[in-house]
């Protein structure tokens, strides 16, 4: 049901590091049709768009109209609306605490330089079928970056609108909305849309279309989806709080990943115990025993140390901190998208409305990127003016250099202003 690794008497991470490069590199799945897919999109654009909806998601429309988006969001019950307008309050008022200034420097010689940001003119948002979660953590930090053009990439669910993602759609003032989902949203986004970048979470096709047109288009600098936590714990913590974070992770998919760290073998029984009990009358049963089968583990660590480089490691998108001493661990864990403290903070309080994004990155790429935040909508482009006699004085020193590195263009360049 589960794998385990035991690595009580061993310092040695290679197991580990082999069951995380199997799920890494694509070995789980055959992704080779993404890059046809691609292919036929740059080529065909609309007509191969449809191709693909049809064939893998029995859709054959392509736009939302304005009045489709209304007539799905009257399907909306009013209490959802309710905990989608609280949940967007509490990610505006996080992210607008991320906005970062222009800087400005001048010399002695009047020489100016500056760092301007600014925000993106067009973005694609890709949300899976049903998670106006995903917009909200999406769209809220590229209306406070001042992206001005967003078009939207929501798959329709048994042919169906989600009429909460399309409430969020209008809460945000998305006008441009494409009904379609996979590969081939994502290169529909670069090839027909022309968006500058595309972002949002999604499953390993998505993830690896995103990779496959970098270049032609931006994207996040991580890489978001598929889904994964990782959680430590001693013989102190609740079962029932690591059960329900391990299932509540793998019913995102049957490539979604959770992972327990503990010192304490006991864990492991009650935890294959615990996972079959639990899950009984869940209605995604059968994915979540897939993904757990296919990229669950428990790892038995020998001490705190171990622990820690365990995680570091792994670098998991979501981490959880369950341990009675989560304060030993607090700073000591640098690789982790998003990491909740303590037993009151579950990953999926955080997949809502706790404020932080919940657009992070996954299969290891939380070693060198943050998750999603205002800098992503955003370019930072750098300027300078110099004087008369700035350039006398930068000038003679940029010379010198020129000619060491034998480019002597530049030397005549810079000596033509002198």
């Amino acid at each position: 049901m589960i794998n385990i690794i035991d690595l009580s008497k061993s310092d040695n991470l290679s197991k580990l590091d082999t069951f995380l490069e199997r799920r890494r590199m694509g070995k789980n799945i055959n992704t080779s049709i993404v890059n046809k897919i691609i292919k036929e999109v740059k080529k065909n654009k609309v007509k191969a768009v449809l191709k693909y909806e049809k064939k893998f998601n029995k859709n054959n429309k392509f736009n939302v109209s304005a009045k489709e988006v209304n007539d799905s969001i009257k399907n909306l019950d009013r209490k959802t609306k309710k905990a989608l307008d609280a949940a967007y309050r509490r990610i505006y008022n996080f992210h607008k605490l991320q906005k970062i200034k222009n800087i400005k420097y001048i010399d002695k010689n009047k020489n100016k330089i500056e760092y301007k940001i600014v925000p993106l003119n067009n973005i694609g948002i890709y949300v899976p079928a049903n998670l106006p979660s995903s917009l909200l953590m999406n769209a809220i930090p590229a209306k406070i970056a001042g992206v001005k053009n967003i078009v939207l990439a929501n798959p329709r669910l048994n042919k169906k609108l989600n009429p909460a993602v399309m409430y969020v759609a209008k809460k945000c003032g998305i006008k441009n909305i494409i009904c379609v989902g996979g590969a081939q949203a994502i290169a529909s986004l670069a090839f027909i849309q022309k968006v500058d970048k595309i972002v949002g979470p999604g499953n390993d096709y998505v993830a690896r279309a995103k990779r496959s047109l970098f270049g032609v288009v931006g994207t996040e600098s991580m890489i978001a989806g598929p889904s994964e936590v990782t959680i430590i714990a001693d013989n102190k913590t609740n079962i029932n709080h690591i059960l329900t974070s391990m299932v509540a992770q793998s019913e995102h998919g049957e490539n979604s990943q959770s992972i327990l760290v503990s010192e304490d073998k006991l864990l492991v029984g009650k935890i294959k115990k615990g996972i079959k009990k639990i899950v009984d009358n869940l209605p995604r049963q059968k994915i979540i025993l897939k993904s757990l089968k296919k990229n669950g583990l428990i790892i038995v660590s020998k001490n705190k140390k171990q622990t820690v480089d365990i995680v570091n490691a792994i670098s998991p998108e979501h981490l959880e901190i369950l341990n009675k001493n989560f304060k030993f661990f607090e700073n000591k864990i640098v690789n982790a998208g998003s990491i909740g403290i303590g037993k009151y903070s579950p990953v999926a309080a955080s997949d809502y409305n706790v404020g932080t994004n919940h657009t992070l990155g996954t299969l290891g790429s939380a070693k060198f990127a943050s998750g999603l935040n205002l800098t992503d909508f955003c370019k930072k482009i750098s300027y300078f003016t110099l004087t008369k006699k700035g350039i006398e004085v930068i000038g003679r020193q940029a010379i010198t250099l020129a000619e060491y590195e034998n480019l002597h263009a530049h030397s005549l360049s810079i000596k033509s202003r002198m």
